[in-house]
């Protein structure tokens, strides 16, 4: 801008002589004045520029931190982090409140006293999701003692007609769709294309309220372990 000033000022010794006519001062104040706006509002345009830029940057780092406290997976092989991580193993289990298929809540004090297997997915519309129903399905029958708590963001509507369709009955379908079951457990996706789903886990609680296994299944098209989640309340 200062240079842009002293080259008018140049300008207007070096023509000093054609100044001295007053139609010529007239077109030299127009050129001068429209010259300065164009540089006004070349200036402003870079700073919104800059501002933007700022901005962008700003919301890559706020979102760069809130990812700090989560865990990475992945989808498809590529990045997606949870909003926490998963409870450890021998902490106290964390209460919730979830919905059934007939729209009641659910708390923890419903299975108190059991082995609690959380098969947490992102939804049971999926190929995956609904292996992983099917598959604790047929372990359930052969639990003594054990509840299992098929959970993610479905409506209790969906949930209800899959297992009608599929036959399912020896594990109970919980929804997280009007509560804070996926903040609470650290497993509710916090970017990707799922944003705002469940991710794959599994929680198991022993009778007396602690957590003896837990898995955050490292990529989201991936089957959780059976095998050790089963074992683990033998």
């Amino acid at each position: 801008m200062l240079l842009f000033m002293c080259y008018i000022g140049g300008l207007f010794i070096k023509n000093k002589r054609y100044m001295s006519n007053k139609y010529n001062m007239a077109q030299f104040s127009k050129t001068t004045i429209i010259a300065c706006t164009c540089l006004a509002l070349a200036s402003a345009g870079l700073a919104q520029s800059n501002t933007a830029d700022s901005s962008a940057t700003t919301k890559q780092k706020t979102a760069t931190m809130q990812h700090t406290n989560g865990t990475t997976i992945t989808l498809g092989g590529n990045p997606v982090h949870t909003v926490g991580k998963l409870p450890a193993v021998g902490t106290e289990v964390k209460d919730f409140t979830l919905t059934g298929v007939d729209l009641q809540e659910k708390t923890l004090a419903d299975y108190k006293g059991k082995y609690v297997i959380m098969n947490i997915f992102p939804s049971v519309n999926t190929g995956v999701c609904a292996k992983s129903v099917r598959k604790f399905n047929e372990d359930a029958a052969n639990l003594n003692n054990t509840v299992v708590l098929c959970i993610s963001k479905d409506l209790p509507f969906a949930q209800k007609q899959f297992c009608g369709a599929e036959g399912i009955e020896n594990v109970v379908m919980l929804s997280d769709f009007r509560n804070d079951f996926g903040n609470t457990y650290g497993v509710q996706m916090a970017d990707g294309v799922m944003r705002g789903l469940l991710s794959r886990a599994v929680v198991v609680v022993n009778p007396e309220g602690k957590i003896v296994y837990e898995e955050q299944v490292p990529e989201i098209g991936q089957e959780p372990n059976y095998t050790s989640a089963i074992a683990a309340i033998k």
